[in-house]
C-alpha cells in the first residue's frame, strides 16, 4: 500500500535491507552531448538548442555541504491509554500487572534523526518541526563533525518548519534562500542530508511539479522532485544550481518507506516568510477572515449562475469576524483574493494567512447572478488561548498546554464537520507535562476521562477536577491526522 511519510528515522539501520545494488551510469546520468562535434540546431528535437555537457554537481557540494547539519533528538515515549485503570483487591499480583501496563512513563525515550542547514553564521538552524517537536534534547552535528546542543527558537505544525539555534562562540558557514518561483518543472535539484543516519549525503534529480497538495496540512503548496530523500533527510536543504535553498525535504511518497522517486519539499518562498516570523516571535501569525467554505461543484456553479466550477461558496460567516464585518453573506462565492483567481479552499486559505493583519484586501465576489468587490480588513488568527492548567489555580504542576474554540475556519482546515465538536491544543509548552504526556499542538481534544469535550473551558475543567482529586494521570481522547488517540496526560511529576 502506498503511504506518505514524513520523517525522521530510527537510528537503527539494517545493513542487509539499506545496502541496494547500484547501476552506475554514463557521465553520472546527468547529461550529455555527442563526442564528435555539437549537435546541430536541425538535429535538436522541437528546435530545442544542443544540450551542453556537465562534470556533475561536485563543485556546488563541496560548497554548500559544511552548512548542512544534522540533528538527532531525544524525546519521551508516546504514551497510550485506557480510560481508566482496573482496579485490584488491596494485596493482588494483578495490581502490579496493571500498573505496569497503564503507567507507561517510564517507557525508553525515542532517539530520531533528521536534518537542517544554518542560514545565519551566528548559528539559527532550519528544519522540519516534526524532527524536533517534543524532542527533550536537540544536538546538532556540523560536516566537521562538531556537536552543539540546540535550543528550539519556534515551531509552526502547519507548516512543518521549525528554527533552532546554536552558540558555537564562533561565525559558523551558512547557506542563503533563493526564490521557489523561478524552479522549473524539469530544473536540475541537488539534496544533501542524513538519511538513515549516514550523513552528509548528496543527491541529484529534478523538480516534477509544483503546488503539491499532499493533505498534510492546512497549507500544503510542495515541490514534488525526485532527487532520492529517505527517513533522515527531514528538514535537509533542496538546492538549484546555483547553490541557493529552494526547497527544504519534508515527506515522500513510499510503498516500503523507501525512496522511490516521488518527494516533496517545502518551496523557499513559503519558508522564508515562517522562518522570519519563527526568528522573531517564536511564532507564526496568520490572517484570518472568518467563514467556513466549500469549493463549488459543476452542480453548485450552474445553480448560481456562474460559467466554471471555480471559487469557493461561503457556507458560514463567523460572528465578529473580518468577514462579518465586510458584510460577506452566506452563499457568496469568492473567485479572487486581491486579482488573484481563487480555484478552490487551498488558494483562498493560502491568500488569507499570508496576508498581514491590518492589510485591506479585495475580494471578487459572486452573488445573486453579479459579481461584485468587498473590501475586508484581514485580522489575526484568533488564539482565544485558555490556560488548561495556570499556577494560579493552586495545582502542584501546570500541565503547561493552551486550548482554543473548535471555530468554522478551524474545522475547515483540520477537514472537520460542520457540526464537529471539541477543543483545539493550540500551544505545548516545552519540557511541560502535556509534552511529555505525548500531547502535541493542533491535536483535537474530544474526551477528557469519560467525558465529552465540547470547548475549551470543559476541557480545562475536567482536568483541573482531575488535578484536585490528586489524580497522578487522566485519558484524554485526542483526533491527530483523521485518526483518534488515547493519552495518558500527566498531571504530577513523577
Amino acid at each position: 500500500m502506498n503511504r506518505l511519510l514524513a520523517f525522521p528515522a530510527r537510528r537503527k539501520l539494517s545493513l542487509a535491507g539499506a545496502l541496494l545494488a547500484t547501476t552506475v551510469l554514463v557521465g553520472g546520468g546527468l547529461t550529455y552531448s555527442r563526442s564528435d562535434a555539437a549537435v546541430s540546431a536541425v538535429d535538436a528535437p522541437l528546435g530545442l538548442p544542443a544540450v551542453s555537457t556537465q562534470v556533475g554537481f561536485a563543485d556546488l557540494a563541496a560548497k554548500v555541504k559544511p552548512a548542512v547539519v544534522n540533528i538527532s533528538i531525544s524525546r519521551p515515549a508516546e504514551v497510550s491509554s485506557t480510560p481508566e485503570m482496573p482496579q485490584a483487591p488491596e494485596g493482588s499480583p494483578m495490581g502490579e500487572m496493571y500498573k505496569h501496563f497503564f503507567d507507561r512513563r517510564g517507557a525508553a525515550p525515542e532517539h530520531a534523526l533528521g536534518s537542517g542547514f544554518i542560514i545565519d553564521p551566528a548559528g539559527y538552524i532550519v528544519t522540519n518541526n516534526h524532527v524536533v517537536e517534543g524532542a527533550k534534547n536537540v544536538t546538532v552535528t556540523l560536516d566537521d563533525g562538531s556537536s552543539y546542543s540546540a535550543t528550539v527558537v519556534g515551531r509552526d505544525a502547519k507548516t512543518d518548519l521549525a528554527v533552532l539555534k546554536v552558540d558555537a562562540k564562533k561565525p559558523l558557514p551558512y547557506v542563503a534562500f533563493g526564490d521557489s518561483d523561478k524552479s522549473r518543472v524539469g530544473d536540475w535539484v541537488v539534496a544533501i542530508g542524513n538519511p538513515f543516519g549516514l550523513g552528509g549525503t548528496v543527491t541529484a534529480g529534478i523538480v516534477s511539479g509544483h503546488d503539491r497538495d499532499i493533505n498534510n496540512g492546512p497549507y500544503d503548496d510542495f515541490l514534488q522532485i525526485d532527487a532520492p530523500i529517505n527517513p533522515g533527510n527531514s528538514g535537509g536543504p533542496l538546492f538549484n544550481q546555483s547553490g541557493q535553498v529552494i526547497g527544504i525535504d519534508t515527506a515522500i511518497y513510499s510503498p516500503n518507506g523507501g525512496s522511490v522517486g516521488i518527494g516533496f519539499a517545502i518551496p523557499s518562498n513559503i519558508a522564508t516568510k515562517v522562518v522570519g516570523q519563527l526568528r522573531e516571535h517564536g511564532r507564526v501569525e496568520r490572517g484570518w477572515l472568518g467563514i467556513q467554505m466549500q469549493p463549488m461543484s459543476p452542480q453548485l456553479a450552474t445553480a448560481v449562475g456562474l460559467s466554471k466550477s471555480e471559487g469557493v461558496i461561503v457556507d458560514q460567516v463567523e460572528a465578529n469576524s473580518p468577514a462579518a464585518r465586510a458584510e460577506l453573506h452566506q452563499g457568496d462565492v469568492i473567485t479572487a483574493f486581491d486579482g488573484n483567481a481563487i480555484k478552490g479552499t487551498r488558494d483562498l486559505a493560502l491568500a488569507v494567512a499570508g496576508a498581514p493583519t491590518g492589510k485591506t484586501a479585495t475580494l471578487t465576489v459572486w452573488r445573486n447572478g453579479s459579481e461584485k468587490s468587498i473590501s475586508v480588513v484581514i485580522a489575526a488568527q484568533a488564539k482565544d488561548k485558555i490556560a488548561a492548567t495556570a499556577t494560579d489555580q493552586g495545582q502542584s504542576a501546570p500541565v503547561g498546554m493552551a486550548l482554543a474554540p473548535l471555530t468554522p475556519d478551524a474545522r475547515s482546515e483540520m477537514g472537520l464537520a460542520p457540526n464537529a465538536k471539541g477543543a483545539v491544543v493550540a500551544e505545548v509548552k516545552p519540557g511541560s507535562l502535556a509534552e511529555v504526556s505525548g500531547v502535541r499542538a493542533g491535536d483535537l481534544i474530544l474526551n477528557v476521562g469519560n467525558d465529552v469535550i465540547s470547548t475549551p473551558d470543559e476541557a480545562a475543567s475536567k482536568i483541573h477536577e482531575a488535578q484536585n482529586a490528586k489524580k497522578e494521570a487522566i485519558a484524554l481522547l485526542v483526533s491527530r491526522n483523521g485518526t483518534a488517540y488515547y493519552l495518558a496526560l500527566q498531571l504530577s511529576q513523577g
